[in-house]
């Protein structure tokens, strides 16, 4: 499959995926308005192909890449799913301690992106660990559309006690300075804002990628530093926006927000077209900088 880019396709097919990767619109339904919107001598099953998720292009960091060392690792979740696996990754040097990150999925399970996610923070010098809240129906399909039918069957207060479960073990792993952040894309960015109101003791540093907001009642538990990443394009997303950051203001949280123009929600994902190279790599420095500075290096 040939790399597109998001310039290449209607904006309104961009918002029609949009809406079918979050489960608002069934794969007929889908089809049907990516039809209709078709032009001459392209078919709307070229779009949809071109829009599907090819994870060739986001390994950035190779399995066996020679910095680092990754392994499954498995912990409880009393609360949630019992026993969830994920993968660990982190810098290869030995006889040392690592500030720790968290990383969280979308609303499909622990796909290739996500895990490249978690070798490329390793890369940078932290311990991080990507769970697949899909561990109790079998991990991760290998496809996003059966993943997020996967995902959408869990009970959401269970999958966030996994992730809550997944920062305290990290606060305790015998790799861990016992610094914790997370970073999430998308449902995993929501979750990221979650965390930091759940257990404020744990998460010291928060990033959320296009994360929904939490209740505005919430935000005066939140202690963590946060450092939030929005898309312009992302209407749905950015209309929590403005209450959230007034509430932080009012809380005196710490926070940075950034909104990056022209792009889409997703823009960080890089095995779709809706990946935005600059805006992407401008996040992703910013992101690192903002662990090194509230966790250590």
């Amino acid at each position: 499959m040939n790399r597109k880019n998001a310039s290449d396709f209607d904006q309104r097919a961009l918002d029609l995926y949009d809406d079918y990767a979050h489960g608002r619109l069934t794969r007929r339904d889908f089809s049907q308005r990516i039809a209709a919107i078709a032009t001459a001598g392209v078919t709307a099953e070229a779009i949809i192909e071109g829009l599907t998720p090819n994870y060739a292009w986001a390994q950035q960091v190779a399995p066996d890449d020679a910095r680092i060392k990754t392994e499954t690792f498995e912990y409880d979740s009393p609360k949630g799913g019992g026993k969830i696996k994920g993968l660990l990754a982190r810098p290869k040097k030995e006889g040392t301690k690592f500030p720790a990150v968290l990383v969280i999925h979308e609303n499909r399970g622990l796909n290739p992106y996500i895990a490249d996610v978690a070798r490329r923070l390793a890369t940078d010098g932290f311990l991080a660990l990507a769970p697949d809240a899909l561990s109790p129906l079998g991990g991760y399909p290998g496809t996003d559309d059966e993943g997020r039918k996967m995902q959408a069957s869990r009970k959401p207060a269970e999958m966030l006690e996994d992730f809550i479960a997944a920062a305290q073990t990290l606060q305790s792993h015998p790799l861990s300075t016992g610094k914790v952040g997370a970073v999430g894309f998308c449902y995993g960015g929501g979750v990221v804002n979650q965390l930091a109101v759940r257990i404020p003791d744990v998460i010291q540093a928060g990033v959320p990628f296009y994360g929904s907001q939490p209740s505005l009642e919430d935000v005066p538990k939140i202690k963590a530093a946060l450092l939030i990443h929005y898309a312009e394009l992302d209407q749905r997303i950015n209309a929590g926006w403005p209450a959230f950051e007034k509430a932080l203001q009012e809380n005196k949280v710490k926070h940075q927000a950034f909104v990056y123009p022209g792009v889409n929600h997703g823009f960080h994902n890089d095995s779709t077209p809706r990946y935005d190279e600059a805006a992407a790599k401008l996040a992703w420095e910013r992101t690192v900088a903002f662990f090194k500075e509230h966790l250590g290096s």
